[in-house]
Parts: structure tokens; sequence; C-alpha cells
């Protein structure tokens, strides 16, 4: 375990922390989201009793694997707490997620849930959003005219793809990976990127963050907004 993972696993367990008995819960996707799911798991060995709503097919997997109680968000409409990580997140709880692929369910349940953590470990916090490429989710049909519009506001765009073949979401869009650099300007971009016909979503978490947990080395931070 590196470092980071370890960081990543101690920030986990603070959140864990914080779910309740009866609470219904959202699980982020990504390496880090997965140290919560673990946690979580090892929570409900002792007698926590909750049921969770996973944001995408790999955290699902993980969750049935951990026997962490799984229910489909069609059947709801709010959760109590969704715990996340983030790519990039800044001291004005601001993010950029995506990374795992899940940003469009990632942000629908942040919309549903009362309180959003969000987990990182110490690299992931940053003065200005922009150097981890923004993720934009695309139906496929319009893929090559949102790279175009994504190039046009400066961004390198880049169709994620693995040995070859289009990354496809558990909604079956593409991801296009724009590399800004900088972001100053987060709620301008988020809005100038929400507006291209095509784009079912973009990476910029700008107001559903309740609470960062930082981990540095074996000492966590707790922020609330």
């Amino acid at each position: 375990m590196t470092n980071f993972d370890a960081e990543k696993a101690i920030a986990a367990a603070k959140a864990v922390d914080e779910v309740r008995d009866g609470m219904l819960v959202g699980l982020g996707t990504g390496s880090t989201a997965a140290y919560a799911v673990r946690s979580l798991s090892e929570r409900i060995k002792r007698g926590l009793r909750i049921t969770a709503v996973a944001t995408s097919q790999a955290t699902e997997a993980l969750a049935r694997r951990l026997a962490v109680p799984l229910v489909p968000f069609q059947q709801l409409s709010a959760l109590d707490l969704m715990i996340d990580g983030a790519d990039e997140i800044d001291d004005r709880f601001q993010a950029i997620k995506g990374g795992g692929g899940a940003l469009l369910r990632e942000k629908v349940i942040a919309a549903a849930s009362t309180r959003v953590i969000i987990i990182v470990d110490s690299s992931k916090l940053v003065a200005q959003l922009g150097k981890f490429p923004l993720p934009v989710e695309v139906v496929p049909f319009a893929s090559e005219f949102v790279r175009a519009r994504l190039a046009e506001l400066g961004a390198r765009v880049t169709l994620r793809s693995t040995d070859g073949t289009p990354f496809l979401t558990d909604q079956g869009n593409y991801i296009l990976d724009a590399a800004l650099d900088k972001i100053p300007a987060p709620r301008a971009i988020a809005a100038t990127v929400a507006a291209i016909p095509g784009v079912a979503e973009h990476g910029l978490f700008l107001g559903e963050i309740d609470t960062i947990i930082i981990a540095r080395g074996d000492m966590v931070e707790v922020r609330h907004r």
C-alpha cells in the first residue's frame, strides 16, 4: 500500500464513522470510494444497519461482494449521506470528479443526498482546479461535435478509451477528457460546457459538497462548508 493509498483508507474510515443506523447511503466510484465501501462493510459486520445505493456497476459489484445491502436508486428520491472521492478539490469545496467514469450517476446521487462527504488523500487538494482533465460525458452521436466545442474553449480533448475502444459509461455514453490546465472561473466553464448540445454531464462539482475529509500521513483534517 502506497502512502496515498494509506491516506485514502484513513480518510474513508473517518467518513464512514459518520454513518448511523437506518441511513440510506450513496456509495461513490473510484479507488478512494472503494476504501469507504470496505470500511462500511467492516462496520456492517459489527452490527451497523444501513442500506446503500451504488453509483456504478463497479461499486455495486464490490458492495455485493462485501455484503453491503443495496437498493436500486430507481426506488428512491432522497438519501441521507453520500461518501465519494474526488480527482481534485480546492479550498472552496469545488471539485473535479469523473476519473472513475461515473460522473453522471455521482452527480445525481449527490443532488439527492442531504449531506455529501468527499474523501481525499493529500495529493488531491489544489489551489486551483484544472490540472486534472475535466471529464465530460457525452452521447456518442454528438462526440465529435462536443469535442470541437470544447477545443474552442482552449481544451486539449481526448476521447477516453481502453485498448483503442471508446470507454462506455454505465449509461452507454462516451467520456471526453478536456485538459484546460487551469480553471480560474469554474462556474462559467460549467455553464458553458453544460449548454453544449450532446453533453450529458460534466465533472465539475461546485455546490454539492458539504464536508471534505483530507488525510495527510496518519493525520485527518475535516472541513465543513
